[in-house]
């Protein structure tokens, strides 16, 4: 192991509180890797929307995770993307880990960016989050026994959160990673209706899968109070990438770690071993 971060300043980890850096901050730490987080919260805090925010924390940084919000899919993320691997380089970064979805079009313009852009790259291209059931939209109509998506049959090998912070952590601190694509994803692909059906069994409750039309769905997120970007993407990943284009499971985690991805069930049963789902009044 070469630990790069001691030889080339901290190691940045953008959204450092999000589903996938909060668990790379933890990895990089158990390691005693110097960590910086990249969020609004932090001191010095990070703002993709403000770019005054970017140099200080950059300064004597020596590697970046760099995972944009709210996607590498959304309007503006390759422009974004790519000023800010530019300051990235001009400030002396070497390595960048970039986190990208599969399947979707603007995160090939923003994987090409970072290819382009002088620095020491690794590109994470990850399949639908399992941890989108119990850490973010729709971690409530889970609990609330019934989740309802504009998805049909085609299949989606979930990746498991952990496994894409392992892979990250991996390539931001062993040599051998760079100029690699890893494709994450689970090792068997379900359907929705199929992923609900095991969270159900899980958890040992009764939750039923509703298959709803694109313009309802949206019509729903707006109504939760969703601001209109994230309405937007929503709709726009279910009625494009789950095309089938991603059905197939990838073997990234293997070549990155030698060794199999979680599955779906294991993630479910920890899941509901922590009581996340369990219904509260």
């Amino acid at each position: 192991m070469t630990n790069t971060e001691a030889e080339n300043g901290p190691t940045l980890v953008l959204g450092g509180t999000g589903k996938t850096g909060r668990r790379v901050v933890e990895r990089l730490e158990a390691m005693d890797v110097p960590v910086r987080m990249g969020s609004r919260s932090a001191s010095p805090a990070f703002d993709w929307e403000d770019e005054a925010t970017w140099a200080p924390v950059l300064r004597g940084v020596g590697n970046v995770y760099l995972s944009y919000y709210p996607d590498l899919a959304a309007p503006g993320a390759p422009e974004a993307v790519g000023a800010f691997t530019a300051e990235a380089a001009d400030a002396g970064v070497r390595r960048v880990v970039l986190l990208s979805g599969r399947g979707e079009p603007g995160a090939l313009r923003c994987e090409e960016i970072v290819r382009a852009s002088g620095l020491e790259w690794t590109v994470v291209r990850a399949s639908w989050f399992a941890q989108n059931f119990s850490e973010d939209y729709l971690l409530d109509p889970v609990r609330a026994g019934e989740v309802a998506l504009p998805a049909g049959e085609v299949p989606e090998p979930f990746v498991d959160a952990e496994d894409i912070a392992d892979v990250a952590a991996a390539a931001l601190t062993r040599d051998g990673h760079a100029g690699e694509v890893y494709e994450v994803t689970g090792p068997r692909a379900l359907t929705f209706a199929e992923a609900v059906a095991e969270i159900g069994r899980a958890s040992g409750r009764e939750i039923a899968f509703v298959r709803v039309g694109a313009d309802d769905y949206a019509a729903v997120l707006r109504e939760h109070g969703l601001p209109e970007e994230i309405t937007g993407f929503l709709t726009h990943l279910f009625t494009t990438v789950l095309d089938g284009r991603n059905a197939e499971p990838a073997d990234g985690v293997r070549r990155a770690l030698g060794r199999a991805p979680r599955d779906f069930a294991e993630y479910a049963r920890d899941a509901a071993a922590s009581g996340i789902w369990t219904w509260t009044e």
